[in-house]
């Protein structure tokens, strides 16, 4: 694992319609890490995500990128922060009016103020990389939902992000597109890629994530390699090892 600490997040709160989500929440990722949240609907995991990459602003609490501290009110460092983070979402986010190409090519225009032809050959460059370059014309409701969420990564990519976050990638796609989505995610993460992701997939957390962080009624419970918090062994079972044990019944 790398030792360069690239995210940081401590004392993280928020609280909606009077309900806290988020409780004082503290981790660390390090650049080259695949951390994983897992937990309960409703635990907080997709609201941390936000709050992490401020489509949510936190009530309180520090987040840290690379060394510098984020300022949550100034809007022009909100949007150079924003650039930094990527952000998977579980139901795609595409521009329906848009082809692939031009799904990922927009933000290099307007964003990047790259010119037409430079922004065309990166998206060119991630629908490869993500493996559907030969779908790069077609409009997202003639994609499968494997195709969809493999665009919204090639897009994510394109702004080349410090690190992406991905909140249950697969939670929308039927069983048998979900393998092409995480062959994919595991390819960026023998690539180095930073990544913070939410998902149920337990199989691929345990062979891939440095850490996983279990969250439960907006807190970090318990958080460990996967050898640890998913092994049978010591008296105790982990809160981890129960709960992956009733996902592994449920979809059995």
């Amino acid at each position: 694992m790398a030792e360069e600490e690239l995210l940081r997040v401590e004392g993280l709160s928020k609280t909606i319609s009077g309900t806290s989500i988020l409780s004082d929440v503290d981790m660390v990722v390090r650049k080259g890490d695949l951390k994983v949240l897992i937990g309960p609907s409703g635990g907080g995991k997709s609201t941390l995500l936000q709050c992490i990459n401020l489509l949510l602003f936190p009530d309180s609490g520090r987040i840290v990128l690379d060394g510098r501290e984020v300022t949550f009110r100034r809007k022009r460092e909100v949007l150079a922060y924003r650039q930094q983070i990527g952000m998977i979402f579980q139901e795609f986010n595409l521009f329906d009016h848009l082809n692939a190409l031009q799904n990922v090519s927009i933000a290099l225009r307007k964003v990047r103020r790259m010119s037409s032809r430079q922004a065309a050959e990166r998206a060119e460059r991630e629908l490869e990389r993500v493996g559907i370059w030969e779908q790069k014309g077609l409009y997202p409701a003639e994609l499968s939902g494997g195709q969809k969420q493999r665009l919204s990564i090639a897009r994510a990519l394109a702004m080349d992000p410090a690190i992406l976050l991905l909140d249950e990638p697969t939670s929308a796609l039927d069983p048998e597109l979900i393998g092409e989505v995480l062959a994919v995610i595991r390819d960026l993460s023998q690539r180095g890629m930073t990544m913070l992701m939410a998902t149920h997939q337990m199989g691929f957390a345990r062979t891939l994530a440095q850490e996983i962080m279990f969250m439960e009624q907006g807190r970090i419970v318990e958080q460990g390699a996967p050898q640890e918090l998913l092994s049978h062994s010591g008296a105790e079972q982990s809160r981890t090892l129960s709960f992956c044990s009733k996902i592994n019944e449920l979809y059995a």
